[in-house]
């Protein structure tokens, strides 16, 4: 009976397609189509239901609709065509879901607090994604490990290329000099922080609640023989201490929860020197879609990133505002670089599907990140989610204070590269 209701109610809702079209086949081959194709933007996506009871599962949303694919209960042939087309489609159900705000929000406020990020759970969820093993994150990231968008600055750019132009990127707008100590939020597996000691010549204090990023950024640091010059933590953002010249964040605010928003920008503003800069890069969500989606159990938050949250922009230059000194001065929307990012991982990830089999990451689990990869280029093709450069400056920091040289010193193993030495060039 649920599950009859429910498929009445799905097929409903989707009558309510208005870009794109969507083939949506049932197990008795019954063909149903919804939208239409536009001229100028053909987008199709097809889906086969195997199981006839996955109707069920569907009323659960994204997280239902996760689950079902994992077991096999759906197939696409293109999933992120079919994620584009649900991406596009969103507004619509974003308005009904704005409707019922009015029975949500107490419920969210509640389950809020029960849910919210401490330092324990904090550590537990990110280990749920970031402790998987690095054998995993291995097959599908370039060498450097960076598990963030790359900026692809010209056409041809190998993954690793473009991976290496954003960590320079970020190193340039934070106006890195032999002389700041840099304090990373996130390590990651240590690119970031390698990149701007041995490039940059600065000190880098880099901190993880990742027991496996942890190791091996400690790891690579001293292959790369930069242990004198970065500091490694197994620390939570909270727990910090110090004042740096510079900080940067690299994707790690979506962990944080959308409780802590404001301690995190807090904390930042705590940590950075009154003259400072900090760049953040961060996933954003559309504000309309803010309110509903951040205390929704979804398919991301509870399958893939335990007790994440995508912030808004809005949502950031409110907490800038309200709980730190910082200023922005500088923004950059790189979305469209996270794309041909995910394409590069997503390929690597299937072209490794028999050695991560031989790992012990059967099918089952293979299928969910394929839809989680899927998920997320559709995303951002269609501008549901973003990514962006955010750069913020203390209260007493002064463009005076930049470089005069268009892009700073580099340092490398041996050689300083001067001012006369870039005017020779």
């Amino acid at each position: 009976m649920i599950n009859r209701v429910s498929r009445l109610v799905i097929l409903r809702l989707l009558r309510g397609t208005r870009h794109g079209e969507l083939t949506l086949v049932e197990p008795d081959g019954t063909v149903h189509r919804f939208g239409a194709v536009d001229a100028g933007d053909p987008l199709r996506a097809r889906i086969e239901l195997h199981d006839p009871q996955v109707w069920r599962a569907f009323a659960g949303g994204s997280l239902g609709i996760g689950r079902s694919y994992m077991d096999g209960a759906w197939v696409s042939p293109d999933l992120v065509a079919a994620t584009r087309l649900g991406a596009r489609n969103m507004p619509v159900f974003d308005r009904i879901r704005s409707r019922l705000r009015f029975l949500i929000a107490p419920v969210q406020a509640i389950t809020g607090l029960a849910r919210r990020n401490t330092i324990a759970r904090s550590r537990d969820q990110i280990a749920a994604h970031y402790d998987l093993g690095n054998e995993l994150y291995s097959r599908f990231l370039d060498p450097s490990m960076m598990y963030s968008a790359a900026v692809f600055e010209r056409p041809g750019m190998t993954l690793e290329e473009a991976q290496t132009a954003k960590l320079d990127r970020i190193c340039r707008k934070l106006d890195l000099q032999p002389s700041d100590h840099l304090l990373e939020i996130g390590t990651g597996w240590g690119a970031m922080a390698i990149h701007a000691a041995r490039h940059y010549g600065c000190r880098v204090t880099t901190t993880t609640i990742s027991a496996e990023q942890h190791a091996l950024a400690l790891e690579r640091v001293g292959e790369a023989g930069l242990q004198d010059r970065i500091e490694v933590l197994r620390r939570d953002y909270r727990a910090l201490t110090g004042t740096y010249s510079k900080l940067v964040s690299i994707e790690m605010i979506e962990a944080v929860g959308w409780q802590d928003f404001p301690t995190f920008f807090s904390v930042c503003s705590d940590r950075l020197a009154p003259d400072g800069l900090m760049l953040l890069q961060a996933i954003t969500i559309d504000e309309r879609a803010y309110e509903i989606e951040k205390a929704t159990r979804t398919f991301i938050n509870q399958l893939i990133f335990p007790g994440g949250c995508l912030p808004s922009q809005e949502v950031i230059a409110r907490c800038v505002a309200q709980n730190t000194t910082l200023r922005a001065i500088g923004l950059e929307d790189i979305t469209d670089h996270y794309v041909t990012t995910l394409q590069h991982w997503r390929t690597a990830f299937n072209a490794a599907a028999d050695e991560l089999d031989g790992l012990g990451y059967d099918e089952r689990f293979r299928r969910l990140w394929n839809l989680y990869l899927s998920y997320s280029e559709g995303g951002f093709t269609e501008r549901r989610i973003c990514d962006i450069q955010l750069l913020l400056a203390g209260p007493r920091f002064t463009a005076e204070q930049l470089s005069p040289l268009p892009v700073p010193p580099r340092i490398g193993r041996a050689v300083v590269v001067t001012a006369d030495d870039e005017a020779a060039a």
